[in-house]
C-alpha cells in the first residue's frame, strides 16, 4: 500500500508540472511517497522484529519486491532525468536556476541546457583571457631595448587574434603593474615600457594609446586627491611625460595638467612640476614656446604671492631656475638632464613605426579633463567609439524638427552645386561651414567631421574659395582660417600653398576676389597666424601692376590696423632669419618706394602721417634693430 500511495505521489507530481503552480504540490506528494516507503521499511523491521504470523516468511518476498517497484517508480516520476542521487542534486540546481533565470529575464525562459551551454561558454571565455594574460605577461617580462621590435610584432599578432577590448585590458593592466608600483621605478624602464604602448599606437591603433592613457590618468588623478605616501604618484606621472615623449599625446595635456598644479601650488605639486620639466621640458620648448612662457610667467607670479606659505624656499627657487633655463635654452643648468636615452629610443620608434602614420595625425590632442570625463561627454578622440550618455535633445524635439532638416539640407547641397563643391569630402565641408553658428562651432564641427590626409586639406581649399567668392568681405572666413593655423601647423602649411597658387594666378582674380584676398591674408599676419615668410615667392625684382597693387593693399591693412608692438614683432621674425635676407630687402624697398611715395595722391594728411610713422617702425624692425627685437 505504500508503494501504491508512492505511485499515487508521484502521479500527482508528473499531472502538476503541466499545471504550473501544482508542481510544488506534487514534490509535497513525492515526499509523502518517500514517508511511505520509509514506513513500508518499518513495517519490515517490525515483521522481523518477532511479530507473530503463519505466512509471514512466504509474504516477506513478495511485499520486498513490491516495495522495490514502488521505490523505482516513484524515484523516476520525482526525477525524471536523473538515475542517481547525485544527478537529482544538480537537476534540483538546474531547476532553481532556471526559475532564478526566469525571474531576471521577465518572462523569458532559459532551459537548464542552455544554461549549462552558457556557463561552459563563460568559462571557456575566462580561461581564454587567463592564456592570454599569461602570454603577454611572459611578453612584458622580457621587454627590452634589443628585443624591442620582436615583443612589438608578437603583441601586433595577439591583438589580430583577439579582441581589442581583452587585449587593451590586458596590455594595460599588466603595463600599470609594471610601470606604477609602490616603490621608485628606473627611468629607462619605464622610457621601455611607454615606447612598446607607442609603438603599437602607431601600428595597430590609437584606441590602445587611449586606452592605457586614460587608465594612467585616472589613476593619478586618483592617487593624488587621496594624497597617498609612496612613489605610484611619481610613477604615473613620469609615465604621463613620456607618453608626450614618445607622440602618443600632444602638448595640450601637459600644459593642462602643469597649469592645475600651478594652481593649488603645494610641496608636492612643486615636486612633479619639476618632475616634469626634467622629463619634457625642451620638448615643450620646442612644440609650443608661447604656452610655455605663459606658464612660466604664471609660475613665477604664484611663488612671489605664495611666499609666506612655505618654510623652506629652496625648492622654489630651483623650481623657478630650471624654468629660466628652459625659457633660455640653457641645458647645462639643469642638473642630471640627459637626453640621450629619450632621443636614442625616438630613433628605435621611428625604425619601428617606419610607414605606419608616425606623424602629428596619430597624436592624440586631448586636454585633462576630457579624459577624465570620457565617461560623461564621450571619448570623441577615437574614432567609432560609442558614448551611452544623455542626449543633448529629447526625441520629442527630434521628430518635428526632420523636416526642417532635411529642406535646409537640399538648400545646402543646391548652394555647394553652384559653388563647384565636385565631391562628397567638398559638400560636407561645405554644408558644415555654412550652417554653423559662428567660426568656433564651425571649427569644431569640422574637427568632429575626422577627415584625414588629403580630405582633411579639402578644409582649407573649401574655406579660401567661400572668403574669396562673398560679395563683400566676410571676417568669419579670416577668423575660422586662424583658428585653424593656431590649432595645427599641418594647417598653417596648407594655408601658406593655398595662398602661393593665388598669388601665382592674381591678374585673373575679379575685383571682389582679389579684395577678399587682400583682406584674408592682412588678418592672417597680423593675428600672427602666418608669418610675413608667405611673401618670400613674390619676385620683387619682376613686380607687375597686380602684384604691386596685392603688396601696397596689404601692407596697408597690415600697418593701419595694427598696434606698433605688433608691428614690430610681425617684422622682426623677418630680420632674424639668413635665409629671408631677399625677402627683407625687398619689403625695406617696396615700403619706400611704392607704398609711402603713393600715400601722399589716394590718402588723406592724417592718414598719411600714422601710415609713414608705422611704415618707419615696420623698415626698423626688418633692419633687427636691438631696441626692437622682442
Amino acid at each position: 500500500d505504500a508503494g501504491s500511495e508512492a505511485e499515487d505521489g508521484g502521479d500527482a507530481g508528473s499531472d502538476s508540472e503541466d499545471g504550473g503552480d501544482a508542481g510544488s504540490e506534487a514534490e509535497d506528494g513525492g515526499d509523502a511517497g518517500s514517508d511511505s516507503e520509509d514506513g513500508g521499511d518499518a513495517g519490515s523491521e517490525a515483521e522481523d522484529g518477532g511479530v507473530e504470523q503463519e505466512d509471514a516468511p512466504e509474504e516477506e518476498p513478495q511485499k520486498a519486491a513490491a516495495e522495490g517497484r514502488a521505490k523505482k517508480k516513484s524515484g523516476g516520476r520525482r526525477v525524471r532525468f536523473a538515475e542517481d542521487e547525485e544527478t537529482s542534486e544538480n537537476s534540483r540546481e538546474d531547476v532553481d536556476a532556471a526559475v532564478q533565470s526566469l525571474c531576471e529575464n521577465a518572462g523569458k525562459y532559459l532551459p537548464p541546457h542552455v544554461l549549462r551551454a552558457e556557463e561552459t561558454v563563460a568559462t571557456q571565455k575566462r580561461e581564454e583571457r587567463e592564456r592570454l594574460k599569461k602570454h603577454v605577461q611572459g611578453l612584458i617580462n622580457r621587454l627590452s631595448e634589443p628585443n624591442m621590435a620582436s615583443i612589438s610584432g608578437q603583441l601586433e599578432e595577439l591583438y589580430m587574434a583577439h579582441s581589442r577590448k581583452d587585449m587593451n585590458d590586458t596590455l594595460t593592466g599588466i603595463l600599470m603593474s609594471a610601470c606604477a608600483p609602490g616603490t621608485a621605478m628606473p627611468g629607462r624602464l619605464v622610457m621601455e615600457h611607454v615606447l612598446l604602448v607607442s609603438t603599437l599606437h602607431h601600428t595597430v591603433g590609437i584606441e590602445v594609446g587611449a586606452h592605457f592613457l586614460e587608465a594612467v590618468v585616472r589613476k593619478f588623478d586618483d592617487i593624488y586627491k587621496k594624497g597617498t605616501e609612496g612613489k605610484e604618484c611619481d610613477n604615473l606621472f613620469t609615465i604621463i611625460a613620456h607618453l608626450y615623449n614618445f607622440h602618443v599625446v600632444q602638448s595640450l595635456l601637459i600644459f593642462d595638467i602643469l597649469k592645475k598644479l600651478i594652481g593649488t601650488f603645494t610641496e608636492k605639486d612643486i615636486e612633479l612640476i619639476l618632475l616634469m620639466l626634467r622629463n619634457v621640458g625642451f620638448s615643450l620648448r620646442k612644440d609650443d614656446a608661447l604656452s610655455l612662457k605663459e606658464l612660466i610667467t604664471e609660475t613665477q607670479a604664484k611663488a612671489s604671492g605664495a611666499g609666506s606659505k612655505f618654510q623652506d624656499q629652496t625648492r622654489i627657487r630651483f623650481m623657478l631656475e630650471t624654468m629660466l633655463a628652459l625659457k633660455n635654452n640653457d641645458m647645462r643648468k639643469i642638473p642630471g638632464y640627459d637626453p640621450e636615452p629619450v632621443e636614442k629610443l625616438r630613433k628605435l620608434q621611428r625604425a619601428l613605426v617606419r610607414g605606419a602614420g608616425s606623424g602629428t595625425e596619430s597624436q592624440l590632442r586631448v586636454s585633462w579633463d576630457s579624459v577624465l570625463n570620457a565617461e560623461q561627454t564621450g571619448r570623441w578622440w577615437i574614432v567609432g567609439s560609442a558614448w551611452s550618455g544623455a542626449p543633448m535633445i529629447s526625441s520629442q524635439q527630434k521628430a518635428p524638427q526632420k523636416p526642417l532638416a532635411g529642406m535646409v539640407s537640399a538648400k545646402m547641397l543646391e548652394l555647394a552645386r553652384k559653388q563647384r563643391m565636385n565631391t562628397d569630402v567638398r559638400r560636407n565641408i561645405f554644408c558644415t561651414i555654412m550652417t554653423s553658428e559662428d567660426f568656433l562651432d564651425a571649427f569644431e564641427k569640422l574637427l568632429k567631421l575626422g577627415l584625414k590626409d588629403q580630405q582633411e586639406r579639402e578644409i582649407v581649399h573649401v574655406l579660401m574659395d567661400c572668403c574669396l567668392q562673398e560679395k563683400t568681405y566676410n571676417p568669419f572666413y579670416a577668423f575660422l582660417a586662424g583658428k585653424f593655423c593656431d590649432y595645427e601647423r599641418r594647417f598653417q602649411m596648407t594655408f601658406q600653398f593655398s595662398i602661393w597658387d593665388k598669388f601665382r594666378d592674381l591678374e585673373n582674380l575679379p575685383a571682389t576676389n582679389f579684395s577678399n584676398l587682400v583682406y584674408l591674408v592682412a588678418h592672417l599676419l597680423k593675428t600672427k597666424s602666418l608669418p610675413l615668410s608667405i611673401l618670400k615667392v613674390i619676385e620683387f625684382s619682376e613686380l607687375d601692376k597686380p602684384r604691386v597693387h596685392f603688396l601696397r593693399e596689404v601692407l596697408h591693412v597690415l600697418l593701419m590696423g595694427t598696434e606698433a608692438e605688433d608691428i614690430c614683432f610681425i617684422f622682426a621674425r623677418v630680420s632674424d632669419n639668413p635665409k629671408l635676407g631677399v625677402l627683407r630687402e625687398g619689403l625695406k624697398l617696396f615700403i619706400s618706394h611704392f607704398l609711402l611715395k603713393s600715400v601722399q595722391a589716394h590718402r588723406s594728411a592724417e592718414e598719411a602721417s600714422a601710415l609713414r610713422e608705422r611704415a618707419e617702425l615696420a623698415t626698423k624692425a626688418l633692419q633687427g634693430r636691438p631696441s626692437l627685437r622682442m
